[in-house]
């Protein structure tokens, strides 16, 4: 089972540390085996809004593994600027130590900089909040600072950019860890849909068309997804969301940019990509597969 493990320093912004908290929550809830655990290195940490934490473990106690991941939320800038932050020598250490022990070692917003302290940005490509790039550059400058990026993945040092970004590079992880598809379901229930870094260059059927907000369109996205082997008529589409076939194609075609047939199309392209990694399927059987009726069908629709 693999970890995660968050440090919550003081003066912590909370979106930063309850926005990747709330996508594995949803993760362990659609069945994805991991352990969260909480730590702190000052007593009684209150957050910058004025929440505060009961006592948690000292980030001493933790015992992480390789494989296991390591999150350093943001903090009010005036705490990262002073000579208290940057007096924590020993919490510098241990995050070099995970580092070293191949933990991957996350940041969100200015909790880069906890990372710089630690040697963890040298010769590193990382970001932080539009705000702190320069500042970030300038108190660590053998660090490659990237600009207009949501997140970015060096190594087992991963980085991401102000406040919701944070979010963006938890559903990264998840998309690594359980696949595409996964990470969809846990983007639906926390109502966000994955957005992808300037490097986040592959495509994903199972995420994109989905920056709408209309739940019907969802619904026939999820359906076709589930069921992308099936006819899949408008006509039944539109009855099991109480639509006519009609303004299903209209609302489909306004909300996604493409129609329903299209969408089609392009799962059935996405799974049969994924079994021509297995040299054992024939053509014939993958097209099959496929809801195609011949393998002329599926290399027509695979080469355009």
């Amino acid at each position: 089972m693999k970890k995660i493990a968050f440090i919550i320093p003081p003066s912590v912004e909370l979106l930063d540390f309850a926005g990747p908290v709330q996508v594995f929550t949803e993760a362990k809830d659609l069945g994805l085996d991991i352990k969260m655990e909480f730590y702190q290195f000052k007593e009684t940490p209150v957050s910058s809004a004025g929440l505060g934490f009961e006592t948690l473990k000292h980030f001493k106690e933790a015992q992480l593994k390789e494989g296991d991941y390591v999150f350093m939320p943001g903090m009010d800038y005036d705490y990262v600027k002073s000579i208290a932050f940057k007096s924590e020598r020993a919490f510098f250490d241990w995050l070099k130590e995970c580092s070293d022990q191949r933990i991957t070692v996350c940041s969100v917003c200015n909790g880069a900089f906890a990372l710089g302290h630690a040697g963890l940005l040298t010769n590193t490509e990382c970001t932080t909040h539009w705000r702190r790039v320069n500042e970030l550059q300038t108190e660590f400058p053998k660090a490659k600072v990237i600009t207009d990026i949501l997140y970015v993945k060096s190594n087992n040092v991963y980085t991401s950019a102000g406040i919701s970004a944070g979010i963006d590079l938890a559903l990264a992880i998840l998309e690594d860890l359980k696949g595409a598809f996964f990470t969809h379901k846990v983007a639906r229930g926390l109502v966000v849909y994955h957005r992808r870094s300037g490097r986040h260059s592959q495509q994903s059927i199972y995420l994109d068309y989905r920056n709408h907000i209309n739940p019907q369109i969802h619904e026939v996205q999820d359906i076709l997804v589930e069921n992308f082997l099936n006819e899949n008529s408008i006509e039944s589409l539109a009855a099991k969301v109480g639509m006519s076939p009609r303004n299903l194609s209209r609302v489909f075609k306004e909300k996604t940019g493409t129609t329903v047939l299209e969408y089609l199309t392009l799962l059935r392209k996405e799974y049969a990509n994924t079994m021509l990694n297995n040299p054992e399927y024939t053509i014939e059987y993958i097209a099959s597969k496929c809801g195609y009726k011949t393998a002329r069908q599926l290399q027509r629709i695979l080469k355009n």
